[in-house]
């Protein structure tokens, strides 16, 4: 495992991630109900959700000190969940005067999860697919690295239970939130 470095700032020259079509298919699903465990302490099942909910999804956030995966900055768009998470920390008002919601997702446990949100003061929940149960109904895309299995960094943005827009591959993380409000802005005009 290499060293996790500064995790609030990604690194130079690391490897832009294309877009392989596997999202694709994705545009006007209905989301699978499928009750998410939150760091809130309830469970989400973001199917039922009225409204407009962005749901960005991520590899797996750090932690300060801890080693990264063997080869995570040769992964493209595996580095970067914190500075990702931290953008939509500090656009979360905005995205909020659009009517939306915000939840990030990943495979890690909300025990794992918990310690992100009071780390960076997170204004919104973490959900948790530990089981791969959502990925796997929706098809969305995962890598493997070290044992685990991972999904690639896309953003959902879902309208009554159906995904209306995806946001893949997303690179830079950090940018992901302004693409959203732009999109979301535009959509209203």
């Amino acid at each position: 495992m290499a060293r996790a470095g500064n995790l609030y700032e990604l690194p130079e020259h690391l490897p832009v991630p294309e877009d392989d079509g596997a999202c694709d298919h994705l545009p006007g699903l209905r989301v699978p109900s499928i009750p998410l465990p939150s760091t809130a302490g309830g469970i989400v099942d973001l199917s039922t959700l009225l409204g407009t909910t962005v749901v960005y999804c991520y590899p797996r956030t750090g932690r300060p000190g801890e080693p990264l995966p063997a080869g995570w900055d040769e992964i493209p768009g595996a580095r970067g969940c914190t500075a990702q998470s931290c953008a939509f920390r500090d656009h979360y008002q905005e995205l909020q005067a659009l009517g939306a919601r915000v939840f990030g997702l990943s495979m890690q446990d909300t025990d794992y999860q918990r310690e992100a949100v009071e780390r960076l003061r997170l204004p919104f929940e973490l959900l948790s697919d530990a089981d791969l149960r959502f990925a796997q109904a929706l098809r969305l895309p995962t890598f493997t690295v070290e044992g685990m299995r991972l999904i690639k960094r896309l953003t959902l943005v879902i309208e009554d239970g159906q995904i209306v827009k995806v946001f893949y591959p997303v690179f830079p993380p950090q940018r992901n939130p302004e693409d959203v409000i732009a999109w979301l802005s535009g959509r209203q005009a």
